[in-house]
C-alpha cells in the first residue's frame, strides 16, 4: 500500500501567515514542505516546534543564514498544526565534489558554535519518533533489536565506538540541509536538534557521504572526522531504518540499505 500523499497548507493557514499565493510542494526531506510567497510551510506542532522557533530566533549568527521562523498574525509560532519559516535562497551542492563535504562541515561547525550556549531542552526525553528512538539506540540509551540483515554490521560498528566529548545542541541532519548560493553565505534549513557531541553530527554527514553519495573512506580522514563518530552515526542511520521496518513503513528497501551500511562499515576498516 502506498503512503498517503502529503496535503498542502489550507487557505486559512496561508491567510494566518499573511500569504495569498498558492502553495507549491518542495522536493527533498520528508516531502511535507510547501512554499507559498516567501514562506516555507511544514506540518508540526508541540514543544519541538515551539523550541525551534524561539531558539533559532535568538542565536547570533556569523557567516551563516538560517531559515528563521515566522509568527502567524495571532502572534503564535504554530497555527492549527502548521509552522512557517522564511524562504532562503540556495540549492543543494554537487555531492560528487570533495570540497562540498568540507563546505558542509565548515557550515555545521559555525552553526554549532552559535548553538553552544543553549541549554538542553526538556522536550528531548518525550520524543518517540523513528529518529529519536534510533538515536537512543546508537548511544546505548535504549536496547537494540536489529533486523538479522543488520545484526552483523551493528556488532562491527559497536566494537568501534568511543566517547566523543561533551554534548550540546547539534543539527544531526546537515547533509542535505545546507544550501549554497553564489555570493551568499551558506544557509541552514530543517534543523534536527539532538543533545550530542558535535563530532556525532559530523559523523552523520560522513555516514551519509559513504552510504548515499559514493564518497571514498579517505574523505573521513582528510576532513578530520573521527572514525568512532562515523561508526556511531552509521548505527544511528541503520537504527532509523530498523525503526521504519518495525513500523512496516513501505518506503524502506531492506536489502539495499543493509548493503549500503555494510559497505560503508567495511570501507572504514571495521
Amino acid at each position: 500500500m502506498s503512503p498517503p500523499q502529503p496535503q498542502p497548507p489550507p487557505r486559512n493557514i496561508l491567510r494566518a501567515f499573511g500569504v495569498g499565493e498558492p502553495p507549491r510542494r518542495l522536493a527533498g526531506g520528508q516531502g511535507t514542505s510547501w512554499i507559498a510567497g516567501e514562506l516555507v510551510f511544514k506540518p508540526g506542532s508541540g514543544p519541538l516546534q515551539e523550541w525551534l522557533a524561539t531558539a533559532l530566533g535568538d542565536i547570533p549568527l556569523e557567516g551563516l543564514r538560517v531559515a528563521t521562523p515566522v509568527r502567524c498574525q495571532h502572534g503564535d509560532w504554530i497555527c492549527d498544526g502548521w509552522t512557517a519559516t522564511h524562504w532562503v535562497d540556495g540549492t543543494q551542492p554537487d555531492y560528487s565534489a570533495e570540497s562540498t563535504w568540507s563546505d558542509i562541515l565548515t557550515a555545521g561547525r559555525a552553526f554549532h558554535r552559535a548553538l553552544a550556549t543553549l541549554d538542553r531542552p526538556t522536550f528531548m526525553d518525550a520524543r518517540h519518533d523513528w529518529w529519536a528512538q534510533a538515536d537512543r539506540i546508537a548511544w546505548n540509551d535504549r536496547p537494540d533489536q536489529f533486523h538479522p540483515e543488520f545484526a552483523d554490521t551493528a556488532r562491527r560498528l559497536q566494537a568501534a565506538l568511543e566517547p566523543l566529548g561533551s554534548s550540546q545542541i547539534v543539527h544531526a541532519d546537515l547533509t542535505t540541509n545546507v544550501l549554497f548560493a553564489p555570493g551568499q553565505t551558506p544557509a541552514i534549513i530543517d534543523v534536527s536538534p539532538y543533545w550530542r557531541p558535535t563530532a556525532y553530527a559530523e559523523g552523520v554527514v560522513m555516514a551519509d557521504a559513504l552510504c548515499w553519495h559514493g564518497a571514498p573512506a579517505s574523505l573521513v580522514t582528510s576532513l578530520g572526522v573521527p572514525v568512532p563518530a562515523v561508526a556511531r552515526a552509521l548505527l544511528f542511520r541503520m537504527a532509523t531504518t530498523n525503526e521504519m521496518l518495525a513500523s512496516r513503513s513501505p518506503v524502506v528497501d531492506l536489502h539495499d540499505e543493509a548493503q549500503r551500511y555494510r559497505r560503508a562499515t567495511t570501507a572504514l576498516g571495521l
